[in-house]
């Protein structure tokens, strides 16, 4: 059986989430999403077409340098091996379209990025460090990375309890009662 390999342009749709097999091997994965634009002649303007979801799953080295370096929303370009996988679910029929990915890396048509050396990749040259934080010594996940988790986690925590404030401030405003004086009504 051959293999396609495909590159396809879209934005991450989703966080990037990481974990390891039961073998220690890291793996990643996140959600592309993928709009079709033309340029609709009768109109005179650029239309959206349909989006196209799909799973993108990379491994090792790649798995492990996609956490310090995409967000959600960000324009990328993903390569690798395509797979369709279709299954009947009851009297349904399914289908997943996931990209085994190669190499993945920001769409520079749309922004700016900054290339930083990973610690011990093949190919770094030669009297390089890799990034602060990172030892190349038996630790599958660089210190940079967790940095990077952690700071993703303090970044959610920082936007939930944004949002919960908001959320009591619009309540008072709109003149319901504040918690101490909820709690005398109740």
């Amino acid at each position: 059986m051959s293999e396609t390999h495909v590159t396809v342009v879209g934005n991450v749709a989703t966080e990037v989430s990481y974990g390891e097999t039961g073998g220690g091997v890291p793996m990643a994965n996140f959600r592309l999403g993928c709009t079709e634009r033309r340029y609709d002649r009768q109109r005179e303007c650029w239309v959206d077409g349909e989006t196209q979801w799909l799973t993108v799953t990379a491994w090792r080295a790649l798995a492990v340098n996609l956490i310090g370096s995409l967000a959600k929303g960000d324009p990328v370009l993903v390569s690798g091996r395509l797979r369709v996988r279709e299954w009947v679910d009851g009297e349904v029929k399914r289908t997943k379209v996931e990209i085994d990915a190669r190499s993945v890396g920001h769409d520079l048509t749309r922004g700016t990025s900054a290339f930083r050396w990973a610690a011990g990749v093949r190919g770094q040259p030669p009297g390089t460090a890799g990034p602060a934080g990172a030892q190349a010594g038996g630790e599958l996940v660089p210190g940079w990375i967790a940095d990077a988790l952690e700071a993703r986690k303090a970044s959610a925590v920082a936007s939930a309890q944004a949002a919960a404030a908001a959320g009591e401030r619009s309540r008072v405003a709109e003149g319901e009662p504040e918690g101490d004086e909820q709690a005398a009504l109740i």
